[in-house]
């Protein structure tokens, strides 16, 4: 059913032990779809029968074989119906691109957005701590206003607080 080649130099020592030739026979591989009983045996029989095969056989409703079926549907359909099949994966390969990037895009607005507004919580923060400081020191409102840039109500609040 299949031999084994190892490439030889010209000592005739084995080349590359890791490189062989296998060459399979596939007029020899005579077993029926009931006869299958490996792996192996199914892809013979796959690569032997795939152009008359119809539907998949019960035998080889497995996972490993749903995507050489659906390859071997799409391979067997007309120009036409290929360029729409390739125009059709295009126009879905472009919508995930562009949802890829708009979320991209969104991720890093949303990172800008929240260190823009860290950024302008901590001013508010630090204006904060120098009014309490110039509260502790006895400074009056207006100067504190003058220095923080904070309102007459903020100031007020804080001499309470």
């Amino acid at each position: 059913l299949f031999h084994t080649v190892e490439l030889k130099n010209q000592k005739g020592k084995v080349f590359y032990d890791k490189l062989k030739f296998i060459y399979v026979e596939l007029p020899k591989f005579t077993k029926t779809v009931d006869q299958l009983e490996s792996h192996f045996d199914k892809w013979l029989f796959l690569l032997k029968h795939l152009s008359d095969l119809e539907a998949p056989p019960e035998a080889l409703q497995e996972v490993v074989f749903d995507r050489l079926f659906e390859v071997s549907e799409i391979s067997n359909f007309s120009a036409v119906e290929q360029e729409a099949y390739e125009n059709s994966l295009k126009y879905y390969r472009d919508l995930q691109n562009v949802v890829a990037t708009s979320r991209e895009e969104g991720i890093e607005e949303g990172r800008q957005e929240g260190f823009e507004q860290g950024k302008q919580e901590g001013r508010e923060e630090t204006k904060i701590e120098i009014a309490l400081s110039c509260i502790q020191q006895g400074l009056d409102t207006e100067t504190i206003m003058a220095i923080t840039q904070l309102s007459r109500e903020d100031i007020e609040a804080l001499r309470l607080g």
